[in-house]
């Protein structure tokens, strides 16, 4: 079989390809982003006729999803952890409907918030929701895991998740391939109403849940993917889970670990397993990346006095990814040489590039601004948040996608003006445009900065659902056409824009002024790529 070298991210996608994947949706969200950029990139998924798509949001990607599994045919959609709180009400939903052809759920984690609002933990989710959650510890098993789940859904017509961090997701392995499978026909449900969640329906099918829930158990037991290893000393016992057992393992020479080990990678949790470990040994340390579920788990149903150690009583740290070093620590080991390395280069913050357009928006906000008391712009996720940093100190909030707009609005409604929301185009079809209708409804006195570089930047440079219509969204959500003004942010027009900056903040009522600039990075990329078009032509 072919053999390849894959990001973590890379072994779902081709792995969802190879097992017959017929459609996949995601919004562009770090360290989920390569999975659907991978699709999208493969000559053998566009071949298949396999249809990828960069969506509004996470939770329309969610319910796209669910549309293709009710069809009969294999389906995925992958986000951030973040992104998981957006598509929470059909992914909670999807679990009582159920799925009709495979369904899975990738929800990638970001432990140390590399890129991220929080460190929240996914597998809680798919805990909540009663659905089986698959966590793999390196990319081969990353691979198997995901034919193993379109499988899993379709026996138990049930979605599935699979839950991987950082570390994984953005590191490279070898992966062997398997034979590949042919794609779903369409069958709709044996059951015309499972998709009707009337209460009379959902309550029934939530007792199918129930009643699953100990099959699920049941799978994880017997799954290759939960082992129980055995081990001499028995004065500690060992949970790892995902990729902290391959943190354990690099603790020891050839791998070889000296106490009993439970290597747990799909759950729910395997019950009889863990009681195992936990009555044969005289300790239990428990490694999880992320939040101390499993450690709270076996404290809430084991606990007879024997010692759990973890995150929760000090032995791993309570926030933080994990690695060898704060494993073999919480092991006893003491930090080896070279581990604490020198810094030779002194860190030095993120900052916007050299010539972006936001830069030159936010000079002419400062301006704009300089009459009023500080603390007046509310913003969001993006690149252009870098604009909270020096030199530009230039807002104030960054709470979640979309929430600038309906920040400013409350603050707004109590009397605080001018109250000022500053959001990207993709973020504003992503979750901006319900808070802007919110506005208009109520007709708060809101000045909304849409920053448009045409394109989802600090995801690498996606597509922007918001490219070419964002004046006649904006109009169409009701703002008057007089107050919907677009600027060029550059030093050119620093003084015109500055100027309009400040009429528009000194105007009772609804405005929005819409910087567009292409984001420079893509501009030069596609530069890049004009040129060589014309030198292959020539």
């Amino acid at each position: 079989m072919q053999k390849l070298l894959l990001l973590g991210d890379e072994a779902i996608a081709q792995a969802a390809i190879d097992a017959g994947l017929s459609a996949m949706y995601a919004y562009p969200g770090t360290p989920s982003t390569e999975i659907n950029e991978y699709i999208q990139n493969s000559k053998e998924a566009t071949e298949l006729g396999i249809y990828s798509s960069w969506v509004s949001n996470e939770k329309t990607a969610m319910e796209a999803a669910l549309g293709v599994s009710y069809t009969g045919k294999r389906a995925m959609t992958a986000m951030k952890h973040v992104g998981l709180n957006v598509a929470a009400d059909p992914f909670m939903n999807s679990a009582i409907t159920g799925a009709n052809g495979g369904l899975i759920i990738v929800a990638a984690d970001d432990p140390s918030m590399h890129s991220s609002q929080n460190e929240q933990d996914s597998r809680f989710y798919g805990k909540f929701a009663l659905i089986p959650i698959l966590e793999p510890s390196n990319q081969q098993e990353a691979y198997d895991m995901t034919h193993y789940a379109f499988d899993y859904s379709e026996k138990y017509h049930v979605p599935v998740m699979i839950r991987l961090t950082t570390r994984l997701a953005h590191s490279r392995s070898g992966v062997l391939r398997r034979t590949s499978r042919i794609q779903n026909p369409h069958k709709l449900p044996a059951n015309p109403r499972q998709f009707i969640l009337l209460p009379a329906n959902a309550r029934r099918q939530y007792k199918d849940l129930l009643k699953n829930s100990e099959h699920f158990v049941t799978e994880s037991e017997n799954t290759g993917f939960n082992q129980y290893i055995d081990a001499a000393d028995k004065s500690l016992g060992v949970i790892a889970c995902g990729i902290a057992y391959n943190y354990l393992l690099e603790n020891y020479q050839n791998g070889i670990v000296p106490f009993p080990v439970v290597k747990l990678g799909q759950y729910p949790m395997p019950k009889e397993m863990i009681k195992k470990l936990y009555q044969s040994c005289d300790e239990i340390l428990v490694l999880e990346d992320g939040y101390p579920m499993i450690e709270e788990m076996i404290k809430g149903y084991l606990d007879t006095g024997k010692p759990v150690h973890g995150r929760l009583d000090g032995s791993i740290p309570r926030d933080g990814e994990l690695n060898p070093g704060i494993v073999g620590l919480a092991l006893g080991f003491p930090l080896t040489p070279g581990s604490d390395i020198p810094k030779v280069v002194a860190n030095r913050p993120p900052s916007l590039c050299g010539g972006c357009p936001h830069i030159y928006t936010y000079n002419a906000l400062n301006e704009a601004l300089a009459l009023y008391t500080k603390g007046r712009v509310f913003s969001d996720i993006g690149c252009y948040t870098l604009g909270a940093l020096e030199p530009f100190d230039a807002i104030n909030t960054c709470v979640d996608m979309g929430a600038s707009i309906t920040m400013a609005k409350g603050a707004a409604d109590v009397g605080f003006s001018p109250s000022v929301a500053v959001i990207g185009d993709s973020t504003f079809t992503h979750s901006g445009m319900t808070g802007l209708l919110d506005v208009v409804n109520d007709e708060s006195n809101v000045k909304l900065i849409i920053l448009d570089n045409s394109t989802t930047a600090m995801t690498g440079g996606q597509p922007s659902a918001a490219f070419g219509r964002i004046e006649s969204i904006v109009e169409g959500l009701g703002v008057d056409r007089s107050h919907i003004i677009v600027l060029n942010p550059s030093p050119k027009f620093h003084e015109e824009n500055m100027a309009i900056m400040k009429r528009e903040l000194e105007y009772e009522g609804v405005s929005v002024i819409i910087p567009r600039r292409e984001c420079i990075q893509t501009a030069t990329k596609r530069k890049k790529n004009e040129i060589k078009i014309k030198t292959v032509a020539l």
